[in-house]
């Protein structure tokens, strides 16, 4: 059975009477279950978000909808807790694995630290994914790199990433993805053909819309399942 935190600070979630809210309302409810934690429940009107974002300065987690997504870069940029964000109506959590994305970075890192404890206490296989590609270099240094060489070194990378975390959560089993690909074509396409539960990305600090950047901002967009944004400065309850 996996640990639960020493402390139960409460899950919060904002509903506004929309379906969408109904079931990011349900996936609280469970969550607060299965932490032996409080619910709180935030009635969104047309000032939401400073209320959400006070809620959060003493909660676990946030949990919304994905109506306006808009408004999620907003919470993550300010929020004192990772937020989940619930994707459509989702009248039961199936049963399978918890996806995460990482890369060495700090961000990565507190990605990483919630994806273990939610999988830890969800008794739920960790699918870790470390993606690269060669967007980010010099195109005449491209043709002249072996792939199958950088694909050697990224496995035993990844496994150090991940050392200190087995060993604090000895009962979560991990799979590996170490893959050439685009981080968030790569996190999508694990989480649909894994038929995952929850997606973990990180999101940068504050800056508005591009705080989420990126890889969080399309897995926000397009991911079968809900997503918990996490930033590295917030220290998990």
């Amino acid at each position: 059975m996996g640990h639960r935190p020493e402390e139960n600070p409460p899950v919060v979630v904002g509903i506004d009477g929309s379906s969408s809210a109904a079931g990011a309302a349900r996936w609280a409810a469970r969550e607060a279950a299965r932490r032996g934690a409080p619910l709180e429940v935030v009635t969104r009107a047309h000032d939401a978000i400073p209320l959400l974002i006070a809620a959060t300065r003493r909660a676990a987690l946030l949990v919304v909808s994905d109506r306006g997504l808009g408004r999620v870069a907003g919470l993550t940029a300010h929020a004192e807790c990772p937020v989940v964000v619930v994707r459509g109506e989702q009248p039961s959590e199936n049963d399978g694995p918890v996806v995460v994305g990482v890369d060495g970075s700090q961000l990565g890192e507190a990605a990483l630290a919630f994806a273990f404890q939610v999988a830890d206490l969800r008794e739920a296989l960790l699918i870790v994914v470390h993606a690269w590609s060669d967007s980010a270099l010099d195109a005449g240094l491209v043709p002249l790199l072996s792939w199958d060489d950088v694909e050697t070194a990224e496995h035993p990378l990844l496994a150090e990433w991940l050392a200190g975390w087995n060993e604090k959560y000895p009962d979560v089993v991990v799979q590996r993805v170490a893959v050439r690909d685009r981080p968030a074509h790569a996190l999508l396409e694990q989480a649909t053909a894994a038929a995952a539960r929850l997606v973990v990305v990180g999101a940068h600090g504050r800056g508005g819309a591009t705080a989420l950047g990126s890889v969080s901002h399309a897995v926000l967009h397009h991911a079968p399942c809900p997503v918990a944004v996490v930033r590295p400065e917030r220290t998990l309850r």
